[in-house]
């Protein structure tokens, strides 16, 4: 008869919470690599050029900054660099799932890796919600001037006009990413792409239009509100101009994850820079900043110069752009969920790939469910305000762990090094305290809440389950 006997259990120590994940670890074999450098690219893109070129430049420029809008996205997209050239440094040295989570527990040790992780999960997770419920405006506005309007139970969640009981819309919406997603990384880029595609072209034709109604007087005075409402109107336009960390994510799905990256992040925000400045520059030019329509920028502009048709056109590419934006942030919730679950920080369960179709299935449809829950039920604002520290919080640890390891492992191989270390690394991380200290109360107090939740469950069940605690004993 064979006697089992229990291992002792080993006690906690700090350094037990601070082990680090090593730099390299071998490649499990969980997913298909099959993102090339544009796909990689287009994911990027989904997630950096959304809302931001169809609604958030209009609404800085008419309530913040005026045609000092320009500025104000330029100094955000300075901070956002500053922050990208860190995850390239990282997702260049580390080409694995999870992005920020992983890239903090190689540098800053599991307990830091793990509530930034555990933060991500909701954020990205609300994003999706958030955004899915602004494409159903969309939807809703585009379906009505065809002529086919939903039940009014159908257009919101209730609270959010009278007889609203569901928004059907942003639920379906979320539902169907999920699907999209569950069908295997090859396909889903195939469509990501596409979309990213027919999105840019729109955009595109936006700018070229508008450039020929552009009135030089529109730009005076520069700075309406005074030269600091630019640097006021840059918070609001930071949040649109990051994307680039969900797509990191996916390091593992990439054909050459370690050289790729680096590269990816790079052109996608060279890319989304011109964009919003182009973006930025037609709108002001177009219409006083006073007269700017916040509702819908773009459309109520080419209504004045007599090309409403375009507000369609403009419609369509809202609903695509800010679709590849929620597909962008469900595949990075999904990765990181899976990247804790095999690391033994969740529960081992969802640590698993599809065998047929190499994708987290079992991560995918709970955030497409807990996503269409959130998005059906709670109105925009609220959904909001579950979003926003997480994000920050991410970018701070990683120009820090680049910063530290760049002190402790100086031997490690680097695809891409950032320029300027520690210069670069602190923009980042005093631009986002700088966001951070601006939230409302009401932000602080859920990430609070949802803070003492993780460290909970960490206490409670993650150090012991950690694959490195394992290794340890």
């Amino acid at each position: 008869m064979t006697v089992v006997t229990k291992r002792p259990r080993s006690p906690m120590t700090l350094r037990g919470v601070m082990r680090r994940m090593p730099v390299t670890s071998e490649d499990t074999g969980d997913f298909n690599k099959s993102m090339g450098l544009w796909q990689l690219v287009a994911l990027s893109l989904g997630g950096l050029v959304g809302a931001g070129v169809f609604s958030l430049a209009g609404v800085v420029a008419h309530e913040v900054s005026g045609p000092a809008v320009l500025v104000s996205f330029a100094i955000a997209i300075v901070a956002s660099g500053a922050a990208g050239l860190c995850y390239a440094e990282f997702a260049g040295m580390v080409p694995k799932a999870g992005s920020a989570y992983t890239y903090s527990y190689v540098a800053l040790g599991e307990i830091i890796g793990f509530m930034i992780g555990w933060d991500l999960l909701l954020e990205y997770t609300a994003i999706v919600s958030v955004v899915a419920i602004a494409v159903s405006g969309y939807l809703n506005y585009i379906t009505h001037y065809i002529g086919f309007d939903l039940p009014t139970w159908a257009l919101g969640a209730p609270g959010t006009g009278d007889g609203h009981k569901i928004d059907l819309f942003a639920v379906l919406l979320c539902l169907l990413l999920a699907f999209l997603l569950s069908r295997g990384t090859r396909e889903s880029a195939r469509v990501q792409t596409g979309l990213v595609a027919l999105k840019m072209l729109i955009v595109a034709i936006v700018v070229i239009a508008g450039a020929f109604h552009i009135k030089a007087g529109n730009y005076t005075p520069f700075f309406p509100f005074g030269v600091g409402s630019a640097v006021s109107g840059a918070a609001l336009a930071f949040f649109a101009v990051y994307g680039y960390d969900a797509m990191s994510a996916a390091a593992e799905e990439s054909k050459d994850g370690k050289r790729l990256m680096p590269k990816a992040i790079m052109i996608s925000l060279g890319i989304a820079s011109v964009v919003y400045l182009l973006v930025c520059l037609v709108i002001v030019g177009m219409v006083n900043y006073t007269d700017i329509n916040v509702s819908s920028p773009f459309s109520s502009a080419f209504d004045t110069v007599g090309m409403g048709i375009l507000g369609l056109i403009i419609a369509v590419g809202a609903v695509i752009g800010v679709t590849t934006s929620a597909f962008a942030n469900m595949l990075a919730v999904t990765r990181v969920g899976f990247a804790m679950s095999r690391d033994g920080l969740l529960p081992s369960y969802f640590g698993k790939s599809s065998e047929r179709r190499k994708v987290p299935t079992r991560v995918i449809w709970p955030v497409g469910v807990v996503s269409a829950l959130i998005a059906g039920f709670l109105p925009i604002r609220e959904a909001a305000e579950l979003t926003n520290v997480g994000i920050l919080m991410a970018f701070i640890v990683v120009a820090l762990g680049v910063i530290r390891l760049r002190r402790t492992r100086p031997d490690a191989d680097r695809a891409f090094r950032t320029p300027w270390v520690p210069v670069v690394p602190l923009i980042g991380v005093a631009f986002s305290l700088w966001l951070i200290s601006h939230l409302d109360i009401i932000t602080w107090v859920r990430f609070v809440v949802w803070l003492l939740l993780g460290l909970a469950l960490y206490f409670g069940f993650s150090y012991r389950s950690s694959k490195l605690n394992a290794s340890a004993n």
